[in-house]
C-alpha cells in the first residue's frame, strides 16, 4: 500500500473482533521499530513500551480486572465489566503497554512529550495497517492512571503510562467500520 492507503485505511479494531491467531514477533518488532523513528523534541525519545504476549497477557488482563474490582465505587461497580477485562486475553496476540519518559528539561512543555509519544503510537499503528489481516486499538481509561497500573508495570516517575495497544489478527467474521471524515475544507482556514 502507499502511504496515502495505509494513512486512510487506519482503523481502530476492537479486542472482541480479533480471532485468537497470534502475529509474529517479528511483525511486532516492525511496529516498534516504526514508533521509534517518530518526530521528537530536542531528540528527548520519550516513548516506552512493554511488550505483553501468551500467558503475561492473560496475567495483565487479570490484574486489570481485579484492579477495576477493587477501586470502584460498588454503586458503580459491573460484574460484566470485570468479566470483559478478565476474559480479553483470549482474542488477543500482543499487549503493548505506553509510556511517556518525561525529560524535565528547561523549555521543554510536557505537551510535546505527549505528542511525540502519540505520534510513536500512530506510526505502530500506520505499520499494523500495512499488514491486512492485523488490527490494533489504543486504549486508555483510568485504571492505567493508576499508582497501582504503574507500579504493577514498574514505571516510576518519570514514565507515565498513556494507555494499552491491543494488537490482534481481524476476525474476518465480525464486521470492521468503514472510516469516514468530514470534508477537510470544514476545518481549514488559508490565509
Amino acid at each position: 500500500m502507499g502511504i496515502d492507503e495505509i494513512i486512510r485505511n487506519r482503523r481502530s479494531v476492537f479486542p472482541a473482533q480479533f480471532s485468537g491467531e497470534k502475529l509474529a514477533d517479528k511483525d511486532i518488532m516492525r511496529m516498534l521499530e516504526n514508533a521509534n523513528w517518530a518526530p521528537t523534541h530536542i531528540h528527548t525519545e520519550p516513548w516506552r513500551f512493554i511488550v505483553f504476549k501468551d500467558d503475561k497477557i492473560k496475567d495483565l488482563m487479570l490484574f486489570m480486572a481485579n484492579l477495576y474490582k477493587n477501586i470502584t465505587p460498588k454503586e458503580n461497580y459491573s460484574e460484566a465489566k470485570f468479566e470483559k477485562f478478565a476474559n480479553r486475553a483470549q482474542n488477543v496476540s500482543h499487549i503493548i503497554a505506553i509510556g511517556m519518559h518525561r525529560h524535565d528539561l528547561p523549555g521543554l512543555p510536557e505537551e510535546e512529550e505527549i505528542a511525540a509519544v502519540a505520534m510513536a503510537v500512530q506510526n505502530l499503528w500506520l505499520t499494523l495497517t500495512d499488514i491486512p489481516e492485523a488490527g490494533g486499538y489504543w486504549s486508555s481509561g483510568a485504571l492505567v492512571y493508576t499508582p497501582q497500573f504503574a507500579e504493577y508495570l514498574g514505571w516510576n516517575s518519570p514514565i507515565r503510562c498513556l494507555g494499552l495497544f491491543y494488537v490482534g489478527i481481524k476476525d474476518a467474521n465480525k464486521p470492521h467500520a468503514d472510516g469516514h471524515r468530514k470534508p477537510i475544507e470544514d476545518k481549514v482556514v488559508w490565509r
